[in-house]
Order: C-alpha cells, then sequence, then structure tokens
C-alpha cells in the first residue's frame, strides 16, 4: 500500500487482511497512531541493521560502512524509508533514531581520536555533515531521480570530500571509503 503512493484510508488498510477498522483504533488509537508505529518500525530497524556493522580498527571504514547499511536499508525498503522521515507522525521511541544516528557521532569521534581527523573537528558536526548528504543522495535514488548505480560513487566522493576536508589523507580515505562500498 505504501509503494501505490496513493493516500491511505483506513478500510483500504485492513481489506483483505481480516481485520476490522477498529482494531486499527484498538491497536494504535487511530491512524496518526499506525503511521507513528510504521515510522517507529523503520527506525527500530535501522537501528539494528547499524548495530549489527561490524566495528573495525579503521573508524573511517567504519564511519563509510555504517553509510552503506543505511543505504542498503533504504533501497531494500524504500516506502518504509519514506514513512520514516515523515516528521507528520511523532516517533513512540526517539531513543532508537538516536541510537542509528550515534553510532555514526561514535565513529567519527573514533576517526579523530586516531589521528585521522583533525583534532578540533566536532563529531557531532561531522556526522550530521555525512548523514545528511548520505540522507540527500538516498533519497533521490528512493525517489527515482537518480539512478540506483550512481550512488556508490557519488556517495564515496561526497563522503571523501568531507572527511578530507576534516583532515584524512585523501588517499586513505578514500581506501577506507571504497572498501566500506565494496564489502557493503
Amino acid at each position: 500500500m505504501l509503494a501505490a503512493r496513493e493516500p491511505v484510508t483506513l478500510r483500504a488498510l485492513v481489506e483483505g487482511t481480516g481485520a476490522s477498522t477498529m482494531a486499527v483504533y484498538t491497536h494504535f488509537g487511530g491512524m496518526p497512531g499506525l503511521w507513528s508505529a510504521v515510522r517507529q518500525e523503520g527506525f527500530t530497524r535501522l537501528a539494528a541493521r547499524l548495530a549489527a556493522v561490524p566495528r573495525t580498527d579503521d573508524a573511517v571504514h567504519d564511519l563509510a560502512a555504517l553509510g552503506v547499511a543505511y543505504a542498503r536499508s533504504a533501497l531494500e525498503h524504500p516506502e518504509l524509508y519514506r514513512a520514516m522521515f515523515d516528521a507528520r507522525a511523532d516517533l513512540t521511541d526517539e531513543a532508537a533514531a538516536d541510537a542509528a544516528f550515534d553510532r555514526l557521532v561514535d565513529a567519527a569521534a573514533r576517526a579523530r581520536d586516531e589521528g585521522r581527523l583533525d583534532p578540533g573537528t566536532d563529531p557531532r558536526t561531522l556526522a550530521t555533515q555525512v548523514w545528511a548528504a548520505g540522507h540527500g543522495l538516498v533519497s533521490l535514488v528512493v525517489q527515482g531521480v537518480l539512478p540506483a548505480d550512481v550512488l556508490a560513487p557519488l556517495a564515496t566522493g561526497t563522503t571523501v570530500a568531507l572527511l578530507t576536508a576534516a583532515g584524512d589523507d585523501a588517499g586513505r580515505c578514500r581506501a577506507s571509503v571504497e572498501g566500506a562500498w565494496a564489502a557493503g
């Protein structure tokens, strides 16, 4: 139903499920509660997927690998990805969304602490920049504006540009980021 990109009605939603429209009210308090649950499910799944990304001895690789996992999740479940970022519905557990982002912040902090980035680099700011750039590219692919085959090269170039601006060596950075995409 999400894939159809048509307005979702309560009747259409329960049609063929064996459930009544009242079940949505019973379990979710109505359509707003249902949308909140769908959005929450997306962030819960994303947090689990990012938690499964192995930590290596290369923090830049790990930062990029988290981006790859984010992109793969969006491409595998584009309708859920779209619903996740519909801020009209509240999240019931913001910690799940925060946990996903905190993985990026931790990888950026490790890269800084390991000397890959300038000592003055703020991990939260860098993680926000990497996420915003990656989210923009992924959204363009999910919406059909860009073909999927340009995602890895564009994301690689963008990530390398952001991290080298923060102090990483260009060649070493490119190797780390390309390695993450190759492994992902």
